[in-house]
């Protein structure tokens, strides 16, 4: 069962609720999929079956294709943001961690092709294993974070959230002006490029600000 917990691995004191995303905030990844660039932040919402720990190994779908690893700067919120500013937004904020965006790629493309929602490919149980998190003024600042993931040993994306095409204040903003969130929600603030498909036995390594890593497994 899913709980959000500190690096020490305390459980923290905020009830599990919705996954809110965002798609294409990195140029260089909607490059590499031929993505047209928004105009404004691209949101879908994961449910609460969706997060996993990323500590436990990771199970992947069968039988739909590739599952592809999208590595994300993790935001959980403290207290209820509605309409919110910038300034209220970050400080809002009372965890940052990392998280895989697992997407089921090639049910996207379908989906996509046919002007449908992604869920299917995004919002399944487990898409959205989560480490734990650590208090954000423990780190650099939000607008500055480096982060990156290795599959077995091999860097395969490595990202700094002053890359997004929205600071996080801002990001944070805008998502509150059509989604309420609550605390224990999360969001995912987007991957840089670099991602691909996830094989059974695959050891991933995800680093945050090289302040701490977290390792997760692929099932076989």
């Amino acid at each position: 069962m899913y709980q959000h917990v500190d690096q020490e691995g305390f459980v923290l004191p905020y009830a599990t609720g919705k996954v809110v995303c965002v798609g294409r905030s990195y140029l260089e990844h909607a490059a590499e999929l031929n993505n047209p660039v928004p105009d404004q932040p691209l949101l879908f919402i994961k449910p609460a079956t969706s997060l996993v720990p990323l500590d436990e190994p990771l199970v992947l779908p069968q039988g739909q294709g590739p599952v592809h690893h999208e590595a994300e700067v993790a935001l959980l919120i403290g207290r209820r943001l509605c309409r919110a500013s910038a300034t209220d937004a970050l400080n809002a904020v009372v965890g940052v961690g990392l998280a895989l965006d697992l997407t089921l790629r090639a049910v996207q493309d379908q989906l996509k092709g046919k002007g449908q929602p992604w869920e299917r490919a995004k919002a399944f149980d487990g898409s959205c294993p989560v480490g734990p998190f650590v208090a954000p003024e423990l780190l650099s600042p939000l607008q500055q974070l480096d982060f990156s993931l290795t599959v077995n040993g091999a860097l395969r994306q490595q990202g700094n959230t002053g890359m997004m095409m929205w600071p996080m204040g801002e990001l944070l903003a805008d998502i509150s002006h059509s989604f309420t969130l609550m605390p224990g929600d999360i969001v995912l603030t987007g991957t840089p490029k670099g991602v691909g498909e996830l094989r059974g036995g695959d050891v991933l390594t995800l680093t945050l600000d090289n302040t701490f890593d977290v390792e997760a497994k692929v099932a076989k």
